[in-house]
């Protein structure tokens, strides 16, 4: 009952593309994608694959999580990169009015 409470908090907060679309596009060409899907029909022979099996489940669970790592991921690399740009943006602006104050300097002072 606290997952599906949990699910539908977070339902609530989803944009409308997230509602529409909650998943990328698989990568996996068609038969690749076929291949896939035989595999995963098949009975697992090892241990592990048994075990993995038992959490299929969950498949669009970690779709949703590693997507929304994917996105933070992102947007960490965005706010990194305008980061530099502002700390670039700023040593122009420095230089600038350096630059001006100098100029102004000149031009007030008797030759």
């Amino acid at each position: 009952q606290r997952i599906l409470r949990l699910a539908e908090m977070c339902r609530r907060l989803e944009t409308e593309e997230e509602k529409v679309l909650p998943f990328y596009p698989s990568s996996l060409a068609e038969g690749e994608q076929r291949d896939a899907r035989r595999v995963l029909e098949e009975t697992p022979a090892e241990p592990l694959a048994q075990a993995m099996r038992d959490y299929v489940g969950l498949e669009r669970f970690w779709q949703r999580f590693n997507k929304a790592k994917l996105e933070e991921l992102a947007l960490e690399r965005e706010r990194a990169a305008l980061s530099q740009r502002n700390q670039r943006l700023r040593e122009l602006l420095r230089q600038y009015l350096a630059g001006i104050s100098v100029s102004q300097e000149v031009s007030a002072s008797p030759t």
